[in-house]
């Protein structure tokens, strides 16, 4: 028997609540050689992603493949080390599924990151960029195909994905570590290949500050449900540039293990204060 995605959901949440029965607040979503925000986890449970029912499995290098609950900060939270991208074969609805569950699991506040590469002129390697917006153009909505009244209406409003408090509250903590931040649009894209330079053109003329092949589809999902969201990406690379330097993963892994300290130290008292 087919199980429809909502009993999936509950078959999945009845599953982990067995393993662990306490309430998360917090999901985190970590991207790309960004996983070290674990370390500042205590941790109370692990589960691997191959070990629950339904979940798909991460196959990107940088990726660790498990859920981790425990509590940063005096807050309880879920963090997943590794996400799912449509590029990997995964359907737009298998993509967002951990999300979909954080809400049937308790959670409130989802806070992601991810690696962007950057096509506003103004950003360098290793800077950190708030997202405020995105443009979902490119690649393919999760919401497409039956609604599910659980999850939430049938034409979520899109106007504000990227809560303003959450982002007006990481810009006062920036400044008292003292960690510059630059705020932009983020354009999603299917992936996997790196954008030609045309593509890096085009998408900033249609007013992306920063492109990435993750985050939208997960934040489409997130609103949907009714989650607070704050999004953060990690300039790991510079799309549009004068040189023929090409762009390889590793270099991307390795900017973004060069800034997560700074991106760590954000969501750690961006966590504290919620």
């Amino acid at each position: 028997m087919i199980l429809s995605s909502i009993e999936q959901l509950k078959e999945t949440t009845k599953f982990i609540k067995s393993k662990f029965a306490l309430e998360p607040k917090v999901g985190i979503v970590l991207g790309s050689g960004l996983g070290n925000l674990a370390k500042e986890i205590e941790i109370e449970k692990e589960i691997h992603y191959k070990d629950i029912p339904h979940f798909p499995i991460s196959t990107v290098e940088g990726h660790q493949g498990k859920l981790v609950f425990g509590i940063i900060g005096g807050k309880r939270v879920v963090a997943m080390m590794g996400r799912f991208h449509y590029y990997e074969g995964y359907t737009p609805e298998q993509v967002v599924f951990p999300i979909r569950l954080m809400k049937f699991l308790g959670v409130e506040t989802l806070l992601l990151s991810n690696a962007a590469g950057a096509m506003n002129s103004s950003f360098k390697v290793g800077d950190l960029m708030i997202i405020n917006d995105h443009i979902s153009l490119f690649t393919v909505n999760p919401l497409i195909g039956k609604n599910h009244d659980e999850l939430g209406v049938r034409f979520p409003d899109m106007s504000e994905p990227y809560n303003k408090s959450l982002i007006a509250k990481a810009k006062k903590l920036a400044g008292q570590l003292n960690i510059p931040l630059k705020e932009g649009v983020y354009a999603g894209v299917t992936g996997p290949t790196f954008e030609t330079r045309a593509e890096y053109k085009l998408l900033h003329i249609a007013g992306g500050d920063a492109v990435g092949m993750s985050t939208v589809q997960e934040v489409i999902a997130a609103s949907h449900i009714g989650l607070s969201i704050f999004a953060m990406s990690v300039i790991t690379d510079i799309g549009i540039r004068e040189d023929e330097n090409i762009i390889t993963h590793e270099e991307v892994l390795q900017a973004a293990a060069e800034a997560e300290p700074k991106l760590t130290a954000i969501f750690k008292q961006l966590i504290a204060e919620l």
